[in-house]
């Protein structure tokens, strides 16, 4: 019953999918659709909800996601309007305090932090990351640089360098997987570097969590930083 189940609500998921693709044959139709979708479903359905958001907003989470597609917080944790304050950049790296680089980032964590008052902050690595493959392979493909991602990806390095000096005997897929969890650690670590976000985590008001989410088999760890004896929630 379980199997016939799982397979009805795969066979609906994937019909939905292609009705929408039918009706939204263009960019622009495909953004009307799913705005009205979202305003009858949604948005008038729960009238005091977003009465309530329209006044202001207090997310008790801040998260830090990868912008890969396949991986939407909104989505894979069901979070809902005004739940979480979310940044999203390329494999979810949040990079250390630094007042003249990466002040995008730490503007959206010192406004979390300090003004919206987050109860946590959570960075959720996944499986099969487009940045965290080209951070452990490159230079050694040979493939030209980008102007951008690389020097991005190398807040990421001290992972690469432990995951490659701790397991080279592993194949460069397994070595992956273990840098975009080693990748969530590092940015974990970097979290503290913020004087608000030190302070607050001192404070007992912060507490910093790490995830993984495993698309090919489903399932999501969640592990608290510094509690190394405790083994990660596994959720199937």
């Amino acid at each position: 019953m379980a199997k016939q189940y799982t397979e009805d609500l795969i066979s609906g998921l994937k019909k939905d999918l292609r009705d929408k693709e039918e009706q939204d044959d263009n960019a622009v139709e495909r953004i009307k659709n799913g705005f009205i979708r979202f305003k009858t479903c949604k948005f008038d359905k729960y009238p005091e909800l977003f009465q309530e958001l329209a006044e202001g907003q207090h997310p008790k989470f801040l998260v830090f996601a990868c912008s890969d597609s396949r991986v939407s917080p909104s989505h894979v944790l069901d979070f809902q309007p005004g739940e979480a304050f979310m940044v999203r950049n390329i494999a979810n790296l949040v990079p250390p305090f630094d007042q003249l680089r990466y002040t995008g980032v730490g503007a959206a964590i010192e406004y979390a932090v300090s003004s919206l008052q987050v109860e946590n902050i959570l960075v959720i690595g996944h499986s099969r990351c487009g940045g965290i493959e080209r951070l452990m392979s490159f230079p050694e493909n040979g493939s030209a640089p980008f102007d951008f991602i690389d020097d991005w990806m190398k807040i990421a390095l001290p992972a690469k360098l432990k995951i490659k000096a701790e397991h080279s005997c592993l194949s460069s897929e397994e070595q992956n997987a273990l840098c975009e969890r080693e990748a969530v650690n590092l940015s974990l670590v970097n979290l503290l570097s913020y004087p608000y976000v030190r302070k607050a985590v001192a404070d007992q008001t912060l507490v910093l969590r790490g995830g993984y989410y495993d698309f090919v088999e489903g399932s999501f760890e969640l592990w608290q930083l510094n509690t190394e004896l405790s083994p990660p929630i596994i959720i199937p």
